[in-house]
């Protein structure tokens, strides 16, 4: 196989390209701990302002800060296991790759499992939940459908002929790679962290307020959160309760959340901005 020139990985590595994760700064883990005590303060409990928290971490690319985040969620509940933490952390890295893309989970969650303890570590699930089989497809094909005309209600068949004009192929790989093997829960999973309804609609609006530039995803995201509880959605078979959840759903809720999202942005990118997509460095 041949070799890359040292210019060429000088040039992939430069600093104004930015290659690398987001370092967590020393205001970070204050930071966290002021969210998680606000949240306390309005009833949002552990699940919701962790998974906030980390999907804002996973989208700015910053590892160190999902491993604060599984500390300060161990000292804040003692009635949780780490690994219960640990979980749900990986499970939100997990689907920010339908809003963030691939590379940053795979690099956010590689980083993440390497810091945690080696007894929490071994302790993780390792049995696949998201295989397509001959018995399965169909049925996760319907609960992606299921799911993308909850969040969509009221514009879901209109919206999904308007992503066909864009590409044939768009609204199929919406709904049957993203809102069918990743977004909804695998029917029937005993291992791991569920991530539901609820929290799978914070997922996607920390990840695309994080982002910037995505307005009228958040819009879609915070009226889909609303609809979980208009419509019932949130407290179907199968679906925990979600301390918080409500009031995050209400117009309260949805500026206190958008705010402290603003906020660990803020801190987490050292008040430069978004790292998501932001443009390179001007070359020094």
């Amino acid at each position: 196989m041949s070799k890359l020139s040292d210019a060429v990985k000088a040039l992939i590595n430069a600093g104004h390209a930015k290659p690398g994760y987001t370092r967590a700064s020393a205001d970070v883990q204050p930071a966290l701990i002021n969210f998680a005590s606000s949240a306390k303060e309005k009833k949002v409990g552990l699940p919701a302002w962790v998974t906030l928290s980390t999907a804002v971490s996973a989208t700015l690319n910053c590892p160190e800060a999902m491993t604060s985040i599984f500390h300060l969620a161990n000292s804040s509940d003692s009635q949780r296991a780490p690994v219960q933490n640990a979980e749900l952390i990986r499970e939100v890295g997990l689907k920010c790759i339908s809003f963030n893309g691939i590379p940053r989970s795979i690099n956010t969650l590689g980083a993440f499992y390497g810091s945690l303890p080696s007894d929490v570590a071994s302790s993780l699930s390792t049995a696949t939940t998201r295989e397509y089989t001959a018995a399965n497809v169909e049925a996760r094909k319907k609960d992606g459908l299921a799911l993308w005309d909850q969040v969509y209600l009221g514009f879901e068949r209109k919206l999904l002929d308007k992503l066909a004009q864009s590409h044939p192929d768009l609204p199929v790989h919406i709904i049957n790679g993203h809102y069918g093997n990743l977004l909804s829960d695998p029917r029937g999973k005993k291992t791991g962290a569920n991530v539901g309804r609820v929290l799978t609609s914070l997922v996607a609006i920390a990840c695309l307020r994080s982002q910037t530039g995505v307005g009228p995803q958040v819009t879609s995201h915070v009226f889909g959160l609303r609809k979980a509880y208009e419509n019932g959605d949130a407290h179907a078979e199968g679906q925990e309760p979600v301390e918080g959840g409500e009031w995050l759903a209400s117009n309260d809720g949805n500026i206190w959340m958008l705010e402290n999202i603003d906020k660990l942005v803020n801190v987490i990118c050292c008040g430069e901005g978004t790292t998501f997509a932001p443009g390179m460095r001007a070359k020094l």
